[in-house]
């Protein structure tokens, strides 16, 4: 809060942020009331201000009586009579506000002539017989609408009210908080979603709502984002456009407020529906020139002086490549041919007219190649689809009239695969990419593909907070944004758990998508990788489960759109996997359990269609039906299966009599088919562990079973049953009990006239560990999670920071500020530290699992360096393989590990350091070997260290 004085008297100013609120439901002498036993304050809006704004007043008079029950009267320029009320208007359009302003009422200093701002001011005795007048001013027509919906945001109207059916939170009593709340300029210009890969969900649902993407339609989208504090949008372009399918959506758009535009490779504010529909000739500049031109001139002229940004360039026929042979002198004569019709349709210079470049895809390579646009043109700059942004401008470059953009991507169609059905998108990851995007100058656009809008409310909400103020969240307090959100849409008793829940299921769906699940993603034998994933998946279900309960009727829809199902639904298409994975497992070792798993993943199946069924046809009264038709499941390339495919179980059929089978923890063999003795992984002092024997029948008919272990500080958690199916037996340790030294304890299982036995290795040599953060070695690896360092070295320059949540298994650390050049290795270089313990010298592979950021800069590839002690430090290419198959297992995977081979000459304690060389590359986890761990997909879970 800063102070300042204003005609004697001290004023309170704040910045309004997603933190800061004006809004209170208790009464003082100094608040304004808004609202207060059935009575609120009347709101006056000039006749003479523009549509829009009286558009957003209207939606405020109707949040208003939806949060308090009392109606609210509008009133135009009329001299107003009440004690208390509200003026509502935008500087030079207002004819109350200007008032204001002449008479020295109102201050707008702070706003005038600025981009998209708004001051909301309680003014005393604001003008002759008013006592009070909470004020909202803006600079431009949306400044004037943001302000509006700021206050329907604090009063508690959530900008998902339609779209997620998120209730007004209600209280009949609304006061204002006295002082000046003033809004600055947006650091993002122009921010703004893509309606993309709209079927069969967005479009079967629209055409059977609206008739298809009409301005009915399209008015609750330019509502959405107004409410967001976006202003820009790339309309649906499948099958429909814009422009042509109804008239009134660009009139509208303008009327609203919003800046449209055409995707990257629809030029000129043409739809590519248009051209399929009406085009004639090829799609090729060089033999169709004069047929394009007017084709595009036509776009243009219905343009007229509607606020738009036009997309320049061209690329192939239906969001294609062009051809190999592309070449760049042509791409260029196509821009400036293409700013040529801009400049004679509209009899301006093309630098009054905002203009876009897409570099996406191989546009790309051509600016690499050395393709250039005017300098007016904003470089829209591209990720890869998959949330890792390709290209950013350097530290020092030339700066651009018309800057940099961003387009990224919560949705996509194409390889390696399609990804579409639920939200996996952390905050976390779009943040630490939208923050390289922010500091290093790509602010002029910022547009993200959000496919279907539902279910991606959560990400398009926090990007376009964080364009609207980069500044205001970072890696410390992005846990903070998850508890506000969660707050606005179901209240503060249930927030911090609900919040808990977006951030881990955001982390599990974003370990791999959905699409790319199988049976073989999760290890079902080592670390008991699939069945912790599963347990994870399901306590959150647990947790929503318990929440939902509690939840008020009037919330349940809400809740169950935003929480439950994507939860719900990624719970059981998990488990499905995991099933069906056992299942065939099972099969290969003729358990007799097999086929109940073969039913269970069948059941699971049917789960995930009764989760759409809900979702499409009763929640809300099927008002989102066709919202989850998206299919999910059987996908066998990049492109989606038509309808989603049950995968393959096994049955067998099992002999009459009982047979006694033995699986063990972490081994893909069994007894007594396996010939060699069935060792367990070792338990040792210091990580304590836990494993299990599972005693599995192979008949029909059950059998009873005894289990001893020979010594008698083994605890077993049963010593004998009746197996049907199959058995698990944990074996545990009273390390109390345990003589020094390591031993081999034989467990021995009879049952079904046969008898296995399992060796278990004791190790109770236990070093001596006085380090504090050392990690100590048990069954040949270290595994440890990068926020764990033991020392974070810094430079005057560089620190390193964790930013909890991101990347698969907990968090991840990098360096900042992001912007800092590359330094080569020195001994003062910054560094994380790591304290390990390993139990003998020898060779270790050192798996360094870090976020698939990409070469942003273009150069040989972003590096960090890796040593042991004192030794030399190892320098890591990042990017070294630069082949397309490398890049689908990066972002297939959501990690790049990189491996390098040491030589330690001691066995005992050991420091491993991470060294700083480029900005950009984020550490997630490190393992190391002494030898191979076994696959899986998370890597070995994190090893013991001593904490203090």
């Amino acid at each position: 809060m800063i102070l300042l004085l204003s005609g004697g008297s001290v004023v309170s100013v704040y910045t309004v942020n997603a933190q800061a609120s004006y809004i209170t439901t208790k009464k003082t002498a100094k608040n304004f009331v808004l609202a207060f036993s059935g009575k609120t304050a009347p709101v006056y809006v000039s006749d003479s201000d523009y549509p829009g704004v009286i558009r957003a007043v209207r939606n405020l008079q109707v949040d208003i009586k939806n949060v308090s029950g009392a109606n609210v009267t509008l009133l135009d320029d009329k001299a107003p009579s009440a004690k208390e009320i509200v003026i509502i208007g935008t500087i030079g359009k207002s004819i109350l506000i200007d008032k204001l302003i002449s008479t020295q009422k109102l201050n707008v200093a702070a706003i005038a002539g600025k981009w998209e701002t708004f001051l909301i001011q309680v003014v005393e005795k604001p003008m002759k017989g008013v006592d009070q007048a909470l004020v909202i001013a803006g600079s431009d027509k949306r400044g004037t609408i943001f302000g509006i919906y700021d206050l329907s945001k604090q009063i508690g109207v959530s900008p998902w009210h339609w779209w997620a059916d998120v209730p007004p939170r209600r209280s009949s009593s609304l006061y204002v908080l006295p002082g000046r709340y003033i809004q600055g300029e947006p650091p993002v210009k122009y921010r703004g979603i893509f309606l993309n890969d709209e079927e069969p969900a967005l479009g079967r649902w629209a055409v059977e709502k609206y008739g298809g993407f009409n301005h009915v339609f399209y008015e609750k989208v330019f509502e959405l984002i107004l409410r967001m504090k976006g202003n820009y949008l790339w309309p649906a372009m499948w099958w429909a456009s814009f422009n042509s399918d109804d008239p009134l959506n660009p009139i509208l758009a303008d009327e609203y407020g919003i800046v449209m535009g055409t995707t990257h490779h629809e030029p000129m504010m043409r739809a590519h529906a248009e051209w399929r529909k009406s085009g004639t000739g090829p799609w090729n500049y060089e033999k169709n020139e004069a047929v394009l031109q007017q084709f595009w001139k036509e776009g243009i002229q219905r343009m007229a002086s509607r606020e738009s940004i036009i997309s320049l360039g061209m690329r192939g026929d239906g969001d294609m490549a062009m051809s190999d042979d592309t070449n760049i002198a042509l791409l260029e004569k196509i821009v400036k041919d293409q700013r040529a019709i801009i400049q004679s349709v509209t009899g301006k210079e093309p630098t009054a007219t905002p203009q876009l470049w897409a570099l996406y895809k191989e546009v790309q390579d051509y600016y690499d190649k050395g393709m250039r646009v005017p300098d007016d043109v904003t470089l829209l700059l591209c990720d890869d689809n998959w949330g890792n942004i390709r290209k950013l401008p350097k530290p020092g470059d030339k700066p651009r009239a018309g800057g940099y953009g961003i387009y990224y991507h919560f949705d996509y169609v194409g390889g390696p695969r399609n990804y579409k059905w639920l939200n996996t998108n952390q905050i976390e990851r779009t943040w630490e990419q939208m923050n390289l995007a922010y500091q290093y100058g790509a602010n002029q656009i910022w547009i993200v593909n959000v496919g279907d809008i539902k279910p991606m409310e959560f990400p398009i909400e926090f990007f376009l907070d964080y364009a609207w103020n980069p500044k205001l969240w970072n890696q410390d307090n992005l846990d903070a944004y998850v508890y506000l959100w969660a707050e606005r849409q179901f209240g503060s008793e249930h927030a911090a758990a609900i919040a808990s829940i977006l951030t881990d299921y955001t982390r599990y769906n974003a370990r791999r998508k959905p699409e790319l699940l199988s049976p073989e993603t999760y290890s079902i034998i080592h670390y008991r990788e699939a069945e912790r994933v599963v347990e994870e998946y399901n306590k959150l279900l647990k947790e929503a489960e318990r929440i939902d309960e509690a939840m008020p009727a009037e919330y349940k829809d809400a809740f169950y759109q935003l929480v439950l199902h994507p939860v719900k639904a990624s719970a059981v298409l998990n488990e499905l996997y995991v099933t069906v994975a056992k299942n065939r497992w099972y099969a290969t070792q003729g358990r007799a359990g097999t086929n109940g798993l073969a039913e269970r993943a069948k059941i699971l199946y049917q789960q995930d269609s009764v989760l759409s069924h809900y979702y499409n046809k009763e929640m809300a009264s099927g008002k989102w039906n066709h919202m989850m038709d998206q299919t999910h499941i059987g996908y066998t390339g990049w492109q989606q299966p038509e309808k989603n495919v049950m995968p393959t179980v096994k049955t067998i059929t099992l002999p009459v009599a009982a047979s006694l089978g033995v699986a063990i923890d972490g081994s893909d063999s069994w007894w007594p088919q396996e010939r060699k003795q069935a060792v367990l992984p070792v338990f040792d002092a210091l990580h304590q562990q836990f494993y299990y024997i599972d005693i599995f029948n192979r008949g029909q008919t059950f059998f009873d079973f005894k289990i001893q272990a020979t010594a008698p500080y083994i605890t077993l958690s049963t010593k004998g049953g009746r197996v049907n199916n199959e058995q698990r037996v944990w074996i545990l340790v009273n390390w109390k009990n345990v003589p020094p030294g390591k031993h081999q304890v034989p467990i021995t299982i009879t049952g079904a006239k046969s008898s296995i036995t399992v060796m278990a290795i004791i190790d109770n040599i236990k070093p001596k560990i006085t380090q504090p953060k050392t990690f100590v070695e048990s069954n040949g690896y270290i595994s440890i999670e990068a926020e764990h360092y033991a020392r974070a070295i810094p430079s005057q320059r560089v620190q390193w920071k964790t930013i909890p949540n991101l990347g698969r298994t907990l968090s991840a650390v990098t360096t900042f500020p992001v912007t800092e050049k590359s330094e080569p290795i020195t001994s003062s270089s910054p560094r994380l530290e790591y304290g390990v313990y390993l139990a003998d010298s020898g060779s270790v592979n050192l798996k360094v699992y870090l976020s698939p950021t990409l070469n942003f800069h273009n150069t040989t590839g972003l590096r960090f360096g890796v040593s042991f002690d004192d030794e030399t430090p190892q320098i890591i290419n990042l990017h070294e393989d630069k082949s397309l198959k490398a890049w689908e297992q990066w972002v297939s995977d959501n990690v790049i590990v990189k491996v390098s081979r040491h030589s330690l000459q001691r066995q005992g304690y050991h420091t491993l350091k991470f060294w700083r060389i480029d900005p950009g590359v984020v550490l997630q986890k490190i393992v190391i070997e002494t030898k191979e761990t076994k696959p899986s997909y998370l890597g070995p879970p994190e090893s013991y260290y001593l904490k203090k």
